[in-house]
């Protein structure tokens, strides 16, 4: 027993010293493959389908940032569910830096939109912000109303006799017009179509009176005078059309809601691979190409990077839970 003892004791050092290598190593290899990333194409997942000023601004998008990160970005739609399909599948995928996900307002307002999903902003790091586009309060063209002064007065006259428009039951213009409504004091009828596309054509046909949607989608409606403008949701004037007001500036106040764009990793990305992003992403966003692109989709480019865009879908998710709760919207 001695003996076995002894010789016990003469191998434990050795043996010891076997983990404390092991970890030594992979402390050492972890940290070269940080160094070394990105050595291949990343993916975005982007949670809706081809086509589109979402699609196409997350193309624009993925090619600076490529250039950015010395690596190609490879662009993975996954529509489905409100853009929790694609949502989810960014959550999910392997937290090594390769897979981000493009998020906007469907991301902040899916626990609350459809709180059995799983889904939680904790679930991904910002990486940062690509930018912020107004939405058009746009009546039909025949509309009395001249301005969103005189709306929200014949809105209050009568009661429930107005209706709008929306791209669908929790789509990001459903929720900024019951923003409105509550902020307005007004009570409108909801309307939702399969997709903006569909929302529009009913107002320019007259089967509503109002909607809110996209600078990039009602434009050219509101140029041919298909249908009028009569107020912007932010907080300022939007450089596309600067001579149609903010709901702040015809009374409605503190209200200011914006659709923006912004690239997430899953939560538990390496920090180095995190901050390579980030700062790739923030090089982009400043790039002149960027911005001239992103002008095209009647969007500014951000620019305070990754806190910036933490900060707003921490923002957007409170707020929007709210306005969720309190006008019992259903996902469709």
């Amino acid at each position: 027993m001695n003996m076995l003892a002894a010789a016990r004791r003469t191998r434990s050092p050795r043996l010891a010293a076997l983990p404390a290598a092991a970890l030594m190593l992979a402390a050492l290899l972890s940290g070269r493959a940080h160094a070394d990333f990105p050595d291949h194409p990343l993916r975005l997942i982007v949670p809706f389908a081809t086509g589109g000023a979402v699609d196409g601004i997350a193309r624009l998008a993925a090619g600076e940032f490529g250039n950015a990160l010395g690596q190609a970005v490879v662009i993975d739609n996954r529509p489905g569910s409100g853009g929790t399909v694609g949502i989810l599948g960014a959550a999910n995928a392997p937290a090594d830096g390769y897979t981000l996900l493009l998020g906007n307002i469907a991301l902040a307002s899916a626990p609350a939109l459809y709180p059995k999903s799983g889904i939680s902003t904790g679930q991904f790091a910002a990486v940062g912000l690509i930018g912020r586009s107004a939405y058009i309060v746009a009546v039909k063209s025949d509309f009395p109303a001249k301005t969103i002064g005189e709306f929200i007065t014949l809105a209050k006259a009568s009661p429930g006799k107005y209706n709008y428009a929306s791209a669908g039951s929790g789509s990001a213009i459903h929720l900024a017009a019951e923003l409105f409504k509550t902020d307005a004091g007004v009570d409108l009828v909801h309307v939702p179509y399969k997709g903006a596309g569909p929302a529009m054509t009913a107002l320019i046909g007259g089967e509503v009176e109002m909607m809110f949607g996209s600078v990039s989608e009602l434009k050219p409606m509101i140029e041919a005078k298909r249908i009028r403008p009569i107020a912007v949701s932010t907080a300022t004037r939007a450089q596309a059309l600067p001579n149609v007001p903010t709901l702040a500036e015809a009374g409605v106040r503190d209200y200011a809601v914006s659709g923006w764009y912004g690239f997430f990793a899953p939560a538990k990305t390496p920090p180095e691979a995190l901050r390579k992003l980030q700062a790739a992403a923030q090089k982009a966003v400043a790039s002149d190409a960027m911005r001239q692109q992103l002008a095209g989709y009647d969007m500014e480019p951000s620019s305070g990077g990754a806190k910036e865009a933490e900060d707003l879908l921490n923002a957007d998710a409170k707020r929007w839970a709210e306005v969720i709760r309190r006008a019992k919207v259903k996902a469709d």
